[in-house]
C-alpha cells in the first residue's frame, strides 16, 4: 500500500494506493528500465551518423522538420531519425538557429 498526502495547489490530496504482487512487480520492471543509463550509440550508426551529416553539408542549412523527415526516411524509423536529430544539435560542425516556426540547422563545416 502507498499513502500519498499533500496539496495541489489549494486543494488538499489523500491518495492510498494498493498494489498487489503482479502490480509491484510491473512498478519494479519499470523502474529498472527507467534508470538503466542511456544506450550508447552502436558502432554500426557510424556510416549512418556521416550520411546525415553529408546530407547537411550538402543542403548548407535545412529546418528542422524538413531535416527530420529526411533523416527518419535515411535511417528507417522516427526513433533513430531523432536520435540523429539530437545528435546534430550537439554537433561542433552544426549551428542551430532559432527560426520563426522551426529551428534551423546550418553546416559550419
Amino acid at each position: 500500500m502507498i499513502r500519498v498526502r499533500g496539496h495541489i495547489g489549494a486543494w488538499p490530496v489523500d491518495l492510498t494506493l494498493e498494489l498487489d504482487a503482479e502490480d509491484w512487480t510491473r512498478l519494479g520492471a519499470h523502474w529498472t528500465a527507467e534508470s538503466a543509463p542511456p544506450a550508447r550509440p552502436a558502432t554500426d550508426e557510424q556510416p549512418l551518423w556521416q550520411n546525415a551529416l553529408q546530407l547537411l553539408r550538402e543542403a548548407g542549412q535545412m529546418d528542422g522538420p524538413q531535416l527530420l523527415r529526411q533523416l527518419v526516411a535515411m535511417a528507417g524509423s522516427e526513433q533513430a531519425g531523432k536520435r540523429l536529430l539530437v545528435r546534430m544539435r550537439h554537433c561542433e560542425q552544426i549551428r542551430v538557429q532559432a527560426g520563426a516556426d522551426a529551428a534551423i540547422y546550418h553546416w559550419l563545416g
